[in-house]
């Protein structure tokens, strides 16, 4: 019990200044090599790199992406970035592609080749098979004169001076360049085909960003019985049962054809009265917000939502293209949505 106690207490003990700061050193340090690999490679681009993506925004089958070990994870990180951003792709290992998984690759594909070195055998061994098939191969790899770089269509320079750790031998900078060329390569394709919100948004139906961009208006409004409306002429005491009994914290005033005139809110109704001893016969028309701001049913829900963060509201009336009143959206719908 008393080792356990001892243990315990130099798990939480204060760690010494000067080797906390050495350790923030340290940190700082391997980002700023990290972030110097890229920038690196980033300078030593030049228009080759427009051929890869070219060869992949015209590729009819699929981006395959493959790599070993470390590089394998920087593999299936790219390919996932590649679907999520409209281009068909998958991950191949490349010691289960020797076992028969070579046959999801087709004439139709693309592949994209990882190795720091190379030099790994298991990517080595995959190439035959793809020159054989006419499989155009993009190779990223740190050594120019490795065996990878003298048998692939496209070369692109992923190489670093120097890992991040302080022996320079654990994969670090040299897998962040990879990761970070391959988004580069991802958001090039995007710029090529003009790849859009909505189109991010339809591949992630089921996810918060999903639901922001695609949902609209007439999902979430409320329609029919459960739209507060009331006439010009309503007395201002008749418009606050009207408000009540809804429960959306307003009313929309409409005329004789179901136009939209103007909304009050509770807001609307302690001012007046605050200003006026009586004013509860007063028609609701001379208390009311006239031409409030509206939106129409087939806008996305997080347009409503930038509407009323931007005007500090919490509701919009719906109308038609004819102004006419056809739903009303709160605040509370699109929290409920997960939103706001």
């Amino acid at each position: 019990m008393d080792k356990v106690s001892d243990q315990s207490e130099n798990r939480s003990a204060p760690t010494n200044p000067a080797d906390s700061t050495c350790r923030l050193a340290q940190i700082r340090e391997a980002l700023a090599c990290e972030a110097a690999a890229i920038q690196a490679a980033a300078d030593r681009l030049d228009p080759t790199i427009v051929v890869a993506v070219d060869l992949l925004a015209d590729c009819k089958g699929r981006v395959i992406v493959t790599g070993m070990g470390k590089m394998g994870w920087i593999a299936q990180k790219a390919a996932s970035t590649f679907c999520s951003t409209g281009t068909p792709a998958i991950f191949l290992h490349p010691s289960e592609a020797a076992h028969g998984d070579l046959g999801l690759v087709t004439q139709q594909d693309v592949l994209i080749a990882l190795s720091n070195s190379g030099e790994t055998d298991e990517v080595l061994r995959l190439l035959p098979y793809m020159h054989r098939f006419g499989i155009p191969v993009i190779a990223l790899t740190g050594k120019l004169d490795s065996s990878l770089a003298r048998h692939c269509q496209v070369l692109i320079d992923t190489g670093v001076e120097s890992e991040a750790d302080p022996i320079s031998v654990a994969p670090t900078s040299s897998t962040t360049v990879a990761l970070a060329m391959s988004d580069a390569l991802a958001i090039a394709l995007m710029h090529r085909r003009g790849f859009t919100r909505e189109q991010f948004a339809i591949f992630h139906p089921g996810g918060h960003l999903g639901r922001k961009l695609l949902l609209t208006v007439k999902e979430l409004m409320h329609t029919g019985n459960e739209i507060p409306t009331i006439k010009q002429r309503t007395l201002l005491r008749d418009a606050i049962f009207s408000i009540s009994k809804k429960g959306l914290g307003s009313a929309l005033i409409v005329d004789q054809s179901n136009q939209l005139a103007g909304i009050i809110t509770d807001g609307d109704l302690r001012r007046a009265l605050q200003a006026n001893s009586n004013p509860l016969e007063n028609p609701v028309e001379q208390h009311m917000a006239a031409s409030p701001t509206t939106i129409e049913l087939d806008s996305l829900a997080a347009e409503a939502l930038r509407l009323m963060e931007d005007r500090e509201i919490t509701v919009l009336p719906v109308v038609d293209e004819d102004k006419k009143v056809v739903g009303i959206i709160h605040l509370h719908d699109l929290v409920r949505v997960g939103l706001a």
